[in-house]
């Protein structure tokens, strides 16, 4: 299947792992891209130049397919060495970076010098005109159903993407509630250029996450997730467990002076915890709705090859209708 987003970055089926804190490593990237779509490395999981550089040549060592780096622009009293990891991605050839957070134009000159391709992530319209605007190459448009930061404005994909459909020029893809061919297709035809998936990735073989981990999004349903921080305007989904619950109470306790110090220890430095050591109470991690479509756990290249399969049998069957 041909779109601008394969076109683009060099790949053979419209599907881009997304960046998630803990997941990206060399593994996840190179399974994703062995499989057909692009495997997206996380920067701030790595944290370093250094450590990055190491991951980018891990990853080369395992797939001679395209791969990206996400870089996600956060407020910090100590924010990381940017400019380094730049430097880092274009010396090691990455030629695909997905942006995601703040503004990232400080970095695109650099980038775009380098001949590097930027998809930045957005949760609205108006933010993804943005990204056009100052030059991004493309944008991941994120709905609510999305694991992590939604944003603030509670818009879901069928409407936000038929709402970028008719104000974008540079090409997008769908972001939030992605599982399966139907998403693919359905995606396809409200004007994306194909899809990000999050949480679906995290239930993969290959995903380098406790077995914990992946077992808690196959149990899932569409349910069981909740949006904590919304006080705080920096909302997130995540899976709901006892420490989430208690941040809930807590958010509730406070009200409006709630401060981010009275959750700190539900929400801060515990995805090594949750991710490696498969302590499923430790705290919050981001989880997307679409934990209620994932039933199994496949390979990448099981899940990629279904996904275009169940696509095409769609396509097939709507030509059908049209002949009818």
């Amino acid at each position: 299947m041909k779109t601008a987003i394969t076109e683009m970055f060099g790949i053979q089926h419209p599907i881009i792992q997304g960046g998630m804190h803990w997941v990206g490593f060399a593994e996840m990237a190179a399974a994703v891209s062995n499989a057909g779509g692009l495997g997206i490395i996380t920067g701030l999981t790595q944290g370093t130049p250094e450590k990055l550089a190491n991951e980018i040549a891990r990853c080369r060592d395992m797939t001679d397919k395209p791969f990206g780096v996400n870089l996600t622009f956060l407020p910090s009293l100590t924010p990381p060495d940017y400019p380094g990891l730049v430097k880092t991605i274009i010396d090691g050839g990455v030629k695909v970076v997905e942006t995601a957070g703040r503004n990232p134009q400080q970095v695109l000159p650099a980038l775009k010098d380098a001949g590097i391709k930027v998809i930045h992530k957005c949760t609205s319209v108006r933010h993804s005109l943005k990204a056009q605007e100052i030059g991004c190459d493309a944008v991941s448009v994120d709905g609510f159903e999305c694991g992590g930061h939604p944003g603030e404005d509670d818009v879901p994909n069928f409407i936000l993407l038929p709402r970028a459909a008719d104000e974008l020029e540079i090409p997008f893809v769908s972001s939030g509630g992605m599982a399966d061919g139907r998403s693919l297709i359905a995606s396809l035809a409200m004007g994306a250029e194909g899809m990000n998936m999050g949480t679906r990735f995290i239930a993969t073989k290959e995903a380098p996450v406790h077995e914990n981990v992946k077992q808690a999004i196959v149990a899932a349903s569409e349910l069981d997730t909740r949006l904590v921080m919304r006080p705080l305007r920096n909302t997130e989904r995540v899976m709901t467990n006892d420490a989430v619950e208690d941040l809930l109470r807590i958010e509730k306790e406070k009200g409006s002076d709630l401060k981010f110090e009275d959750i700190i220890e539900q929400v801060a430095g515990v995805y090594p915890r949750i991710m490696s050591e498969g302590d499923m109470d430790a705290g919050a991690w981001s989880c997307g709705m679409v934990a209620g479509l994932v039933y199994d756990i496949p390979t990448c290249q099981e899940l990629i090859d279904r996904i275009m399969k169940q696509a095409e049998d769609i396509l097939a069957r709507m030509n059908a209708m049209q002949a009818a």
